[in-house]
């Protein structure tokens, strides 16, 4: 059911059952291992937490890591999850799916499972640190195809795959792809250490470039497929600017569809929240270096309505609290200065302009009047950071 709001949203909660993994992303935000970790959240508690947040009418559970399937009691977790009325999905890097494995994930209830693809042989093995993960990605994939569980692949977007994207789109159609979720990259755990592989503004606007006209092509030819961008809620304005310049009838409807969603603003500290593998709650799974509170202390839905929390209040209240040319951008309402976490992991200030907009002053209306008072009010933050490598926010701004 659609809320009256978007303002009004209980949060899609990703859980992040365990920080062990099999694999070694280079971008992982949870920085896993292929080993145990201590301080993990108990079946029992794991329980009380599910309850909790079946009772605080959570949309949908997503059960993360780490990898997921390395946890014994997954499978329990889940249960009492479904027998609690949670829509559970799944999040895994797919290596550990075989045919049984892919059956007991469908006869789980799984409603959706997200398999993590970086890329075309080689290119994801880079990505993932392990010879060989992306044979049993794919075979982890082509499992879950077998037994009829809804399945579809996520990349991330980086200078090391975004140029492989045609073939990318051709392998979407080959394998029968149903759906392909792809990210932009979010500064945290080893995702910060690679933050100088993310992508320039140019590089971004023609990785998006291709993304819209390969999606629009599948449509033309009658391939159902769902084709997501994630982490950029500048790329609903992009879009909306590219409609308008063709002058496409669609262009307004999508501009108030994106008005009601509200982009960022609605996103993370209001439709989505993390609880990580130790109980901590936070705004959205990048958000590991703030803890709003923990589910073995108080309850998930204490700690999200609690009306004191700061960074909760400055999330919920971004039209107020932006600064620099998010403040000042005329599709805020649409965008909602999209990722936080990027500005506070590039500037040190939660509320600083996102740094991945790709979007030209002149195409948001800042002007020079507006460079020039944002100077004299100490609010300009220089964005040269793509050109010169410099993310030390007190240099950058």
């Amino acid at each position: 059911m659609r809320p009256k709001s978007a303002a009004e949203r209980r949060p899609v909660t990703v859980w992040n059952v365990t920080r062990g993994c099999n694999l070694r992303c280079i971008h992982c935000y949870t920085d896993s291992e292929a080993r145990r970790y201590s301080g993990e959240l108990t079946t029992e508690q794991g329980k009380a937490l599910i309850d909790d947040l079946a009772q605080f009418g959570i949309p949908a559970l997503l059960f993360s890591g780490g990898e997921p399937l390395m946890r014994d009691d997954l499978f329990e977790l889940v249960a009492h999850a479904t027998g609690q009325g949670v829509r559970p999905t799944l999040s895994t890097n797919g290596t550990l799916i075989d045919e049984a494995m892919a059956r007991r994930i469908k006869d789980a209830g799984f409603t959706y499972v997200g398999i993590s693809l970086d890329g075309i042989g080689e290119i994801n093995d880079c990505f993932r640190g392990v010879e060989g993960a992306y044979e049993r990605a794919m075979r982890g994939f082509q499992a879950c195809k077998s037994v009829e569980q809804r399945v579809g692949l996520r990349l991330t977007l980086t200078r090391h795959n975004y140029r492989d994207l045609h073939n990318i789109f051709d392998f979407i159609q080959r394998e029968g792809v149903d759906r392909a979720c792809f990210y932009h990259l979010c500064y945290a755990g080893r995702g910060a250490d690679i933050a100088q592989d993310d992508l320039t503004h140019e590089e971004s606007r023609e990785a998006v470039d291709i993304l819209l006209q390969r999606t629009q092509d599948f449509a033309e030819r009658g391939l159902d497929k769902e084709i997501l961008t994630v982490d950029n809620h500048v790329d609903g304005v992009y879009a909306y600017l590219k409609l308008k310049e063709a002058a496409d009838p669609r262009a307004q409807e999508v501009y108030d569809l994106l008005k009601w969603n509200g982009g960022g603003m609605f996103s993370s500290g209001v439709g989505i929240g993390d609880i990580d593998f130790l109980g901590n709650v936070h705004p959205d799974q990048f958000w590991m270096h703030h803890s709003l509170g923990n589910v073995k202390e108080r309850p998930f839905s204490a700690i999200w309505t609690d009306p004191d929390e700061p960074l909760l209040k400055l999330l919920r209240n971004r039209r107020d609290n932006v600064k620099g040319r998010c403040h000042r951008c005329q599709f805020f309402e649409i965008c909602g200065g999209a990722m936080r976490v990027r500005a506070d992991a590039m500037y040190g200030d939660p509320m600083a302009p996102d740094p991945a907009c790709y979007l030209t002053d002149e195409e948001i209306g800042v002007t020079d009047k507006d460079r020039e008072e944002m100077k004299a009010d100490g609010d300009y933050f220089h964005e040269d950071y793509w050109l010169t490598g410099n993310s030390n926010g007190g240099d950058a701004r």
